[in-house]
């Protein structure tokens, strides 16, 4: 057990210099998945930490937050059912931030779609 969660870090140590990159300000337009993915594992020591987790979190949030209102009326269809109990924010981050790494072919993709493309693999409502 212990090797094999080693040779997970180590593969995703090797994978992530690929994958994400330094904080710019261009990420936070959140065109793309991949500035998305910049912002959301940004390292404590750049420059824009603070506000690449804080923006980040915001987008993240805030888009499930619009979908809930928008399709929780009669007639609405929510999409993502979380489990209970609901994972915090940060472990939700994280596992967005893996999720986006074992899918590169969305990081050109708008950031929304694919936060709900996670969110449906993940969290599927069974209606």
């Amino acid at each position: 057990m212990i090797r094999r969660l080693f040779l997970l870090v180590l593969a995703t140590a090797l994978i992530l210099p690929s994958v994400a990159r330094a904080v710019t300000e261009k990420d936070f337009e959140v065109d793309t998945t991949r500035n998305l993915l910049n912002l959301c594992s940004a390292p404590a020591d750049d420059p824009l930490y603070k506000q690449a987790i804080h923006m980040c979190y915001g987008f993240l949030l805030g888009a499930y937050a619009y979908h809930i209102s928008e399709h929780s009326g009669p007639g609405g269809k929510i999409l993502v059912c979380l489990p209970n109990p609901e994972p915090t924010r940060d472990e939700s981050v994280a596992m967005f931030v893996e999720w986006v790494k074992a899918h590169p072919e969305y990081l050109g993709e708008e950031a929304v779609e694919t936060e709900f493309r996670f969110l449906t693999e993940k969290w599927p409502c069974k209606n």
